[in-house]
Protein backbone atom coordinates (compact mmCIF):
# COMPACT_ATOMS: atom_id res chain seq x y z
CA UNK A 1 0.00 0.00 0.00
CA UNK A 2 1.28 3.30 -1.02
CA UNK A 3 1.29 5.29 2.57
CA UNK A 4 3.15 9.00 1.60
CA UNK A 5 4.29 10.51 -1.23
CA UNK A 6 7.73 13.28 -1.50
CA UNK A 7 6.47 14.31 -4.74
CA UNK A 8 3.73 16.59 -5.02
CA UNK A 9 2.17 16.04 -8.50
CA UNK A 10 2.42 12.23 -8.68
CA UNK A 11 0.54 12.42 -5.36
CA UNK A 12 -1.98 14.70 -7.37
CA UNK A 13 -1.86 12.30 -9.90
CA UNK A 14 -2.70 9.25 -8.13
CA UNK A 15 -5.41 11.32 -6.14
CA UNK A 16 -7.20 12.88 -9.13
CA UNK A 17 -5.75 11.73 -12.24
CA UNK A 18 -4.41 15.37 -12.76
CA UNK A 19 -1.14 14.61 -14.97
CA UNK A 20 -0.19 18.17 -15.34
CA UNK A 21 2.69 18.70 -12.84
CA UNK A 22 4.10 15.06 -13.80
CA UNK A 23 7.75 15.30 -15.31
CA UNK A 24 6.87 12.81 -18.16
CA UNK A 25 5.29 12.09 -20.95
CA UNK A 26 4.22 8.66 -20.54
CA UNK A 27 1.30 8.83 -18.06
CA UNK A 28 -0.30 5.32 -18.39
CA UNK A 29 3.16 3.81 -17.58
CA UNK A 30 2.87 6.15 -14.34
CA UNK A 31 -0.18 4.60 -13.27
CA UNK A 32 0.31 1.31 -13.76
CA UNK A 33 3.29 1.22 -11.77
CA UNK A 34 1.49 3.58 -8.53
CA UNK A 35 -1.01 0.76 -8.57
CA UNK A 36 1.23 -2.17 -8.91
CA UNK A 37 2.66 -0.19 -6.28
CA UNK A 38 -0.18 0.15 -3.90
CA UNK A 39 -1.32 -3.49 -4.48
CA UNK A 40 2.81 -4.94 -3.41
CA UNK A 41 3.36 -6.36 -0.40
CA UNK A 42 6.82 -6.53 -0.21
CA UNK A 43 8.95 -4.48 -2.39
CA UNK A 44 10.12 -7.61 -4.49
CA UNK A 45 6.95 -7.72 -5.68
CA UNK A 46 7.60 -4.72 -7.91
CA UNK A 47 10.26 -6.69 -9.77
CA UNK A 48 8.14 -6.99 -13.14
CA UNK A 49 10.32 -8.05 -16.29
CA UNK A 50 11.49 -4.54 -18.29
CA UNK A 51 10.54 -2.12 -15.33
CA UNK A 52 14.32 -2.42 -13.63
CA UNK A 53 13.61 -2.80 -10.25
CA UNK A 54 16.69 -2.24 -8.15
CA UNK A 55 17.75 -0.84 -4.76
CA UNK A 56 19.74 2.02 -4.75
CA UNK A 57 23.05 1.87 -2.89
CA UNK A 58 25.66 4.56 -0.88
CA UNK A 59 23.57 7.18 0.88
CA UNK A 60 20.39 6.07 -0.53
CA UNK A 61 20.25 2.22 0.92
CA UNK A 62 17.05 1.74 1.82
CA UNK A 63 15.29 2.75 -1.28
CA UNK A 64 13.92 1.03 -4.05
CA UNK A 65 13.22 2.38 -8.11
CA UNK A 66 11.73 1.60 -11.14
CA UNK A 67 12.40 2.85 -14.39
CA UNK A 68 9.38 5.34 -15.71
CA UNK A 69 11.09 6.41 -19.40
CA UNK A 70 14.73 7.61 -19.74
CA UNK A 71 16.19 8.82 -16.66
CA UNK A 72 13.27 9.31 -14.80
CA UNK A 73 12.64 6.47 -11.82
CA UNK A 74 9.70 6.26 -9.14
CA UNK A 75 11.57 5.74 -5.78
CA UNK A 76 10.08 4.89 -2.54
CA UNK A 77 11.24 3.38 0.61
CA UNK A 78 9.52 0.55 2.36
CA UNK A 79 7.77 0.75 5.88
CA UNK A 80 5.03 -2.14 5.93
CA UNK A 81 3.63 -0.64 2.32
CA UNK A 82 5.32 2.71 0.46
CA UNK A 83 6.64 5.78 1.91
CA UNK A 84 8.17 8.93 0.46
CA UNK A 85 7.11 7.71 -3.25
CA UNK A 86 8.67 9.84 -5.47
CA UNK A 87 9.28 10.81 -9.29
CA UNK A 88 13.25 11.64 -10.36
CA UNK A 89 15.79 11.75 -11.89
CA UNK A 90 18.51 10.77 -10.29
CA UNK A 91 21.53 9.94 -12.66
Amino acid sequence: MIHSFRDKGLKRYWESNDAAKLPVQNVSRVRRILRTLHHADKPEAMNIPGWGFHGLKGGRAGTYAVVVTGNWRITWRWDQGAVDVNIEDYH
